[in-house]
């Protein structure tokens, strides 16, 4: 079947997912299987149109919408609802977390299970991957985004949300730096988090703290629009809001780090002859 150029996916509160031609709002199909609420939907980058699904059924499903919505693989591992999932730019990768303290990585190739994420003190909810797929980064209800490297499994840094004083709601029940949503900035030198002390935080990786804030309440979800300058953030009473972004020239030395690292591993990089210090820069332990 002759898919569209633009295609929306929705997943439903009763386990159905709907696949719709944007333009004429026409319904193409509705795929069946997942047995709870439909919590996440990522589309392959790579225009494959392989579509993974993540539900409170505990599961993550793959659909191959190029063979007429056909399930591919069910992927099973967590214990808990599924909250995200991300798939690596490059397409080799799956990330997705649910109300458990670490995150899984799916290699997209074979559909089995890479390695488990371990190092967050309370339930992951949210995940996103850089534009190069060489970084990942998982936020948690324990007020902490993690920046991983998925091909080692390393932690290469921890961003801690410290709440504003102004901006704490005492009467909530929930902690207030509680993250919700983190998603990286398209140049991958920036990150956007929300959480539940009322805030929308942009943070400069290189100096691992926010340069930027914005009040919001309820704040859910957060995404950059996928040429910078702007973010949008989801609210729970259902409102989307609109945010200028900082704008940024990226260096020369990170355009040709993210060249180099869209099609090299870690392992490869370090198995380069070349001095530590670029091999560090290279893998981003150092910015």
């Amino acid at each position: 079947m002759a898919l569209p150029c633009l295609i929306l996916a929705t997943g439903l509160n009763d386990g159905q997912i709907k696949v719709w031609e944007v333009q004429t709002g026409h319904l193409l199909f509705s795929l069946l299987g997942h047995q709870d609420v439909v919590r996440d939907l990522s589309f392959a980058p790579n225009g494959s149109l392989i579509l993974v699904s993540a539900s409170r059924d505990k599961t993550l499903r793959v659909w191959d919408l190029s063979r007429d919505g056909r399930q591919v693989q069910v992927l099973s591992g967590h214990v808990q609802w599924v909250y995200c999932c991300s798939i690596s730019p490059d397409c080799s990768m799956l990330c997705s977390v649910a109300g458990e303290k670490s995150a899984l990585l799916w290699s997209m190739r074979s559909y089995t299970l890479i390695r488990r994420l371990e190092g967050h003190q309370s339930s992951v909810v949210s995940c996103d991957f850089s534009p190069d797929s060489a970084l990942l980064v998982t936020a948690s209800y324990d007020a902490c985004v993690i920046m991983w490297d998925p091909y080692t499994g390393e932690q290469l840094r921890t961003l801690r949300h410290v709440p504003l004083h102004s901006a704490l709601d005492y009467s909530s029940e929930v902690h207030t730096s509680s993250l919700r949503s983190v998603c990286f900035s398209p140049e991958g030198l920036y990150l956007a988090t929300v959480a539940d002390d009322r805030l929308l935080r942009i943070w400069a990786l290189e100096l691992r703290s926010p340069v930027a804030f914005a009040p919001m309440t309820n704040g859910l979800c957060c995404m950059y629009f996928p040429h910078g300058g702007f973010i949008a953030t989801g609210t729970r009473d259902g409102h989307v809001q609109f945010w200028t972004a900082p704008r940024v020239l990226s260096s020369l030395k990170h355009l040709c780090r993210k060249a180099l690292r869209t099609f090299l591993t870690t392992y490869q990089v370090l198995a380069l002859p070349i001095p530590r210090k670029l091999k560090e820069f290279l893998t981003y332990r150092t910015f």
